[in-house]
């Protein structure tokens, strides 16, 4: 992985700490809406994390594929991941 490790990591435990409060606040019966922003919140925290991968991948995966053959298949890839996340 190219990203930025610490980054992503401070990312990822972010997010992890906002599961575990929304994990609370279920448990504890709390307002629906209040909920709902909290899980807002965490998915733009791991969309976050999630773009500054792909974006370093781009950046040197793809950028520095050898063959054209290579590059291709990085393409292929990308073209599937981006399917997957405009569905």
């Amino acid at each position: 992985m190219k990203a930025d490790k610490k980054e992503i990591t401070r990312l990822l435990k972010t997010a992890r700490g906002q599961i575990d409060g929304i994990i609370k606040m279920v448990e504890e019966d709390r307002y629906c809406v209040d909920i709902s922003h909290q899980l807002m919140a965490t998915e733009a925290i791991i969309n976050t994390a999630n773009r500054k991968v792909l974006t370093e991948h781009l950046k040197s995966c793809v950028r520095n594929a050898k063959t054209d053959k290579e590059k291709d298949e990085k393409i292929e890839e990308m073209t599937a991941l981006i399917t997957k996340l405009i569905r």
